[in-house]
């Protein structure tokens, strides 16, 4: 009895899980609360700005209130119902019911859940605290949409894997700012002493510069501060044009990747990665790259240094043996046997149409071989399987396409000699 009744409490857990995913995760039913929310949300916005009008505070504050009541209470009971189907979500750390919840809240997204109620129970227990701070941070909710726009989503993941590179411009732009308040200062800080006397007082204007705003409250007067000023100009420009670049291009790319969202059912069928953990499979996926091969192209040739493995997602390639040719469809994966021994491409790879392929540099498959020895083990078991999905090819072709490191689901051998 204990044990049925466990089994449905289980049950229900997990369709509240698959629920509050929204989306094609919960069904009609899922995609009924994700809209539900999400106008939530817009409202709650649009109260907010609206309640900073005297008049509508004054002749709608008591709408105004019923309506952060009632959302108050619908996100309350959102967050309680996250936590409680916590243990469904399979990222969360396997450390026991309490400190799992524990360290789900702590997530990102589950932070801003709770900042998006936290202000009315402040304002409730604690009625002395500043409203006006407490407005403000409510304008935050806006941030739980994020929960529901891949786009968001993506473009927040994108921040986040980008985050060396931007710093880095952040660091150059600082410098460049710096450089450019000291020249100025060295040039103009006699000519105009209150607006470039000091470094920091020339920084007002590097940085207005810099970023094109160009206020017009300080300019230069001398021929060397104009001189200096044009090439801020100059530099400000090329400056904030690569964080833009860096995340587009960093957008496009995961845009490309996730265009593939059924590649993490393909790669848990790899045997390398069959029966692996799905915190490992999604770092694997975090580090796979999208790349589009057109009709005839080359993927890898013979004798060329291995830098990469390859999951074929969809197309046809073939593989050109010493022997013979075989041809694969998707999923096929190769390439790692090649630089995990050592050695160079042992066959060509031609795509006989367009192509998709999901990437994985050598380094990063190093990195993740590091991280988790339980891929050495995989690796033999994949040498395996190789051998066996080659089963109908003779011992020669056989022997060729499992040192050349290929894996496929669907085998097709071609048996016209190469």
């Amino acid at each position: 009895m204990n044990g049925t009744l466990t089994q449905k409490g289980e049950t229900l857990r997990r369709h509240v899980h698959l629920i509050l995913e929204g989306g094609h995760a919960g069904g009609r039913t899922g995609e009924v609360v994700e809209v539900t929310l999400v106008l939530l949300i817009i409202a709650n916005v649009v109260g907010y700005s609206l309640q900073s009008v005297p008049s509508l505070e004054a002749r709608y504050g008591a709408q105004f209130l019923a309506l952060e009541i009632f959302s108050v209470a619908v996100f309350t009971v959102e967050y309680i119902l996250r936590l409680w189907a916590a243990p469904e979500d399979p990222l969360m750390p396997k450390v026991g019911a309490v400190m799992g919840r524990v360290r789900f809240a702590l997530r990102p997204m589950m932070m801003i859940d709770f900042i998006a109620i936290a202000p009315a129970y402040i304002a409730f227990f604690v009625p002395f605290f500043d409203l006006r701070v407490l407005r403000l941070v409510r304008l935050l909710r806006l941030l739980k949409i994020a929960r529901y726009s891949p786009a968001l989503a993506t473009l927040g993941y994108v921040v986040v894997e980008e985050r060396r590179a931007l710093f880095g411009t952040l660091l150059l732009l600082l410098c460049t700012t710096l450089f450019a308040a000291a020249a100025m200062h060295a040039v103009e800080g006699s000519v105009q002493p209150d607006s470039f006397g000091t470094i920091p007082d020339a920084m007002w204007w590097a940085i207005t510069t810099l970023t094109t705003v160009g206020y017009g409250d300080v300019v230069p007067v001398t021929p060397f501060g104009r001189a200096i000023a044009g090439l801020t100009m100059i530099a400000g420009l090329g400056l904030f044009a690569l964080p833009v670049g860096i995340i587009a291009t960093g957008f496009v790319n995961t845009i490309h990747r996730r265009d593939f969202v059924v590649t993490l059912g393909m790669l848990a069928r790899v045997p390398l990665f069959a029966g692996l953990d799905v915190r490992v499979l999604s770092d694997v996926m975090a580090m796979l790259q999208a790349r589009l091969v057109p009709p005839g192209s080359i993927v890898s040739a013979r004798g060329e240094p291995a830098e990469a493995v390859y999951l074929l997602v969809s197309g046809d390639v073939e593989v050109e043996l010493a022997s013979r040719t075989l041809r694969f469809g998707p999923p096929t994966f190769f390439g790692e046997l090649n630089f995990l021994q050592n050695t160079m491409r042992g066959a060509t790879v031609v795509a006989l149409t367009q192509c998709r392929l999901l990437t994985l540099s050598a380094h990063d498959f190093r990195h993740l071989m590091q991280k988790y020895p339980e891929l050495q083990t995989r690796l033999k078991s994949a040498v395996k399987d190789a051998i066996r999905v080659f089963g109908d090819v003779d011992p020669v072709a056989l022997e060729e396409a499992r040192a050349a490191g290929f894996w496929s689901e669907e085998a097709a051998p071609d048996t016209q000699p190469a």
